[in-house]
């Protein structure tokens, strides 16, 4: 199919420019155009804003599902549930469990993606954990940490077909430097977190091959001047990738500002959602631990931090007013950051000729007013479909 999009405002790659005329052909972006000398089939958007289809590599559940129930049916509601909140793609994420469990988490994601999800589509599997070390452990479950196993990790990739793209480890466990240099050439790329590594440790994980750091400051050693530790090093390591949680609660506000000065655009928006969220609060899941929502802030028994509720949007309107810049200059961080973070910024994360058409329709307080996915409207605003 080919049309134009017709709208006040397009956040296209490199600049925002408006109003004209965006070209979708066959699924893909065309070219942007301040005027039609032609005549063409318009879908007409006039009155709002053409964004890039958001995209979470790390989520959990959201709407009272989760990844880790194991089941086709979770993975393809948290799929729906997403579209009315912008996001067109998303990695499903587990969390630290047997390998029973994990498995069947991996084959449900599977089964369900390949079924066809019917609305954010998954980009592909990412494990977080079970390589992890105690100390930071927040809402992961200790009796299933260990070190590193290649073996393990191939059973795993063999169940998923080849679509796990993305692990967290803690690289002071036996054995990491030489999982993460097998997995990179593999091309899965490998983040850091759940960890009380030292600098150096990290530098050569770093060098082996690790290039994204797990929700930075949260999880992790901290950062001191005279022991950089885990924290120290994602901020210090240019090349790195940096996950961010901005609900407000997992990182300070002045610090996620701070963040986004040091990094730039290889911070990478992030929700870290479970499945209470979109929900109101009370009692909820998160793995094998019960996690109590008060005020929208999930915690564990013992005061931890439960991944979040937090809505993508929303980081991005967070981030961009705790940083006193403009909203589409925070947008890529959600969409084209992580595309770059997994290699995929070729073909997702941003409008450019070529990529997937994969947009956002929003007002000017930023609602989502539709989801278009490879140029088909998957979400409309009192009109879902």
């Amino acid at each position: 199919m080919q049309y134009y999009i017709k709208a006040d405002q397009f956040l296209l790659e490199d600049r925002l420019e408006g109003p004209g005329y965006l070209a979708i052909d066959h699924g893909r972006f065309g070219e942007w155009k301040k005027s039609l000398t032609t005549q063409a089939n318009i879908v007409d958007w006039s009155g709002y804003t053409i964004a890039p289809g958001l995209f979470d590599t790390h989520i959990h559940g959201v709407n009272g599902y989760d990844i880790m129930d194991g089941t086709k049916e979770a993975v393809q509601q948290i799929s729906e549930a997403l579209l009315p909140l912008g996001v067109t793609r998303f990695l499903p994420t587990t969390l630290t469990s047997s390998s029973e469990n994990l498995e069947q988490s991996i084959a449900a994601i599977v089964e369900a993606t390949e079924e066809g999800l019917s609305g954010a589509q998954s980009e592909g599997i990412y494990l977080e954990g079970p390589f992890f070390t105690e100390k930071h452990k927040g809402a992961q479950n200790p009796i299933y940490f260990r070190d590193p196993d290649l073996e393990m990790f191939t059973k795993w990739q063999k169940l998923a077909g080849g679509s796990i793209v993305k692990i967290a480890l803690a690289p002071e466990r036996k054995g990491s430097k030489e999982f993460i240099t097998a997995l990179t050439e593999a091309n899965v790329k490998v983040s850091l977190g759940h960890s009380n590594a030292d600098y150096d440790c990290c530098k050569a994980a770093i060098g082996a091959g690790a290039n994204t750091f797990v929700h930075l400051f949260n999880g992790m050693a901290g950062f001191h001047h005279r022991n950089p530790g885990v924290a120290g090093s994602a901020l210090m390591a240019k090349q790195a990738f940096v996950e961010l949680i901005c609900d407000g609660h997992h990182v300070h506000p002045d610090v996620a500002a701070f963040t986004w000065r040091v990094k730039g655009d290889r911070t990478v928006l992030i929700t870290d959602c479970m499945r209470a969220g979109l929900m109101p609060d009370g009692s909820y899941q998160l793995g094998e631990f019960p996690v109590v929502m008060r005020n929208g802030i999930a915690r564990t028994e013992t005061g931890s931090l439960a991944g979040s509720t937090l809505i993508l949007k929303d980081a991005i309107k967070n981030l961009s007013q705790w940083s006193d810049r403009t909203w589409d200059e925070a947008w890529h961080l959600a969409s084209l950051s992580p595309a770059h973070s997994l290699g995929r910024e070729q073909e997702l994360g941003s409008i450019r000729p070529g990529k997937y058409a994969d947009y956002v329709v929003i007002d000017e307080q930023y609602h989502i007013q539709a989801t278009v996915i490879s140029g088909e409207i998957k979400y409309q605003k009192n009109n879902e479909k």
